[in-house]
Protein backbone atom coordinates (compact mmCIF):
# COMPACT_ATOMS: atom_id res chain seq x y z
CA UNK A 1 0.00 0.00 0.00
CA UNK A 2 1.29 3.85 -0.67
CA UNK A 3 1.27 5.12 2.76
CA UNK A 4 1.65 8.75 1.35
CA UNK A 5 -2.12 8.55 -0.48
CA UNK A 6 -3.28 8.79 3.45
CA UNK A 7 -2.83 11.89 5.52
CA UNK A 8 -4.08 13.94 8.73
CA UNK A 9 -5.61 17.14 7.89
CA UNK A 10 -6.47 19.80 10.83
CA UNK A 11 -9.10 22.15 11.44
CA UNK A 12 -9.71 25.13 13.48
CA UNK A 13 -13.50 25.47 14.64
CA UNK A 14 -15.52 27.84 16.81
CA UNK A 15 -17.45 25.62 19.24
CA UNK A 16 -18.20 21.89 20.29
CA UNK A 17 -21.45 22.24 18.58
CA UNK A 18 -20.26 22.71 14.89
CA UNK A 19 -17.39 20.65 14.97
CA UNK A 20 -19.56 17.82 15.70
CA UNK A 21 -21.87 19.13 12.76
CA UNK A 22 -18.75 19.47 10.30
CA UNK A 23 -17.32 15.81 11.71
CA UNK A 24 -20.20 14.15 10.99
CA UNK A 25 -21.14 15.51 7.35
CA UNK A 26 -17.19 14.83 6.55
CA UNK A 27 -17.22 11.05 7.76
CA UNK A 28 -21.40 10.81 6.42
CA UNK A 29 -20.01 12.14 2.88
CA UNK A 30 -17.40 9.78 3.12
CA UNK A 31 -14.69 12.42 2.82
CA UNK A 32 -12.69 11.22 6.15
CA UNK A 33 -12.43 8.20 7.84
CA UNK A 34 -12.38 9.33 11.31
CA UNK A 35 -12.07 12.55 12.93
CA UNK A 36 -10.75 13.18 16.56
CA UNK A 37 -12.18 16.52 18.26
CA UNK A 38 -10.33 18.32 20.81
CA UNK A 39 -10.88 21.50 22.82
CA UNK A 40 -8.02 24.14 22.47
CA UNK A 41 -6.71 27.36 22.97
CA UNK A 42 -5.56 29.96 19.94
CA UNK A 43 -3.80 32.71 19.98
CA UNK A 44 -3.08 34.53 16.53
CA UNK A 45 -3.17 37.77 15.06
CA UNK A 46 -6.36 38.79 12.95
CA UNK A 47 -6.90 42.12 11.13
CA UNK A 48 -3.96 43.39 12.61
CA UNK A 49 -4.83 42.18 16.28
CA UNK A 50 -3.99 39.46 18.61
CA UNK A 51 -6.62 37.46 19.34
CA UNK A 52 -7.02 34.62 21.74
CA UNK A 53 -9.82 32.26 21.66
CA UNK A 54 -11.55 28.82 22.89
CA UNK A 55 -12.22 26.74 19.82
CA UNK A 56 -12.17 23.11 18.56
CA UNK A 57 -8.88 21.16 16.84
CA UNK A 58 -10.63 18.61 14.48
CA UNK A 59 -7.90 16.00 13.35
CA UNK A 60 -9.17 14.39 10.23
CA UNK A 61 -7.65 11.12 8.95
CA UNK A 62 -8.19 11.05 4.93
CA UNK A 63 -6.68 9.86 1.43
CA UNK A 64 -4.91 12.57 0.21
CA UNK A 65 -6.64 11.78 -2.99
CA UNK A 66 -10.43 13.31 -1.94
CA UNK A 67 -8.31 16.25 -0.20
CA UNK A 68 -9.68 18.71 -2.87
CA UNK A 69 -13.34 17.76 -2.30
CA UNK A 70 -12.76 17.59 1.64
CA UNK A 71 -11.28 21.23 1.53
CA UNK A 72 -13.95 22.83 -0.48
CA UNK A 73 -16.90 21.07 1.66
CA UNK A 74 -14.73 22.30 5.04
CA UNK A 75 -15.02 25.86 3.35
CA UNK A 76 -18.45 25.83 2.04
CA UNK A 77 -19.50 24.31 6.03
CA UNK A 78 -17.04 26.32 8.53
CA UNK A 79 -18.16 29.76 10.03
CA UNK A 80 -15.00 31.45 9.14
CA UNK A 81 -14.19 33.27 6.83
CA UNK A 82 -10.59 32.01 6.30
CA UNK A 83 -10.96 28.60 7.92
CA UNK A 84 -7.94 26.82 9.03
CA UNK A 85 -7.21 23.75 6.48
CA UNK A 86 -3.75 22.26 7.12
CA UNK A 87 -2.51 19.06 5.47
CA UNK A 88 0.06 16.64 6.89
CA UNK A 89 1.08 13.58 4.51
CA UNK A 90 1.75 10.36 6.77
CA UNK A 91 4.66 8.82 5.86
CA UNK A 92 4.69 6.01 7.98
CA UNK A 93 1.89 3.92 10.06
CA UNK A 94 0.02 0.37 10.90
CA UNK A 95 -1.00 -1.05 7.13
CA UNK A 96 -4.17 -2.19 8.33
CA UNK A 97 -5.01 0.77 9.49
CA UNK A 98 -4.05 3.30 6.08
CA UNK A 99 -5.81 0.46 4.33
CA UNK A 100 -9.39 1.17 6.57
CA UNK A 101 -8.70 4.92 5.95
CA UNK A 102 -8.38 4.17 2.27
CA UNK A 103 -11.50 2.42 2.21
CA UNK A 104 -13.61 4.00 4.17
CA UNK A 105 -12.91 7.21 1.76
CA UNK A 106 -13.70 5.32 -1.54
CA UNK A 107 -16.04 7.38 -3.46
CA UNK A 108 -18.94 6.15 -3.55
Amino acid sequence: MDMSACGVVLVTIDSQETAIALANALVNEGLAACINLFPIQSIYRWQGQAQQDNEWQLVIKTSLRRYAELAARVEALHPYEVPEIVVLPILAGSTAYLGWVTEQTQPR
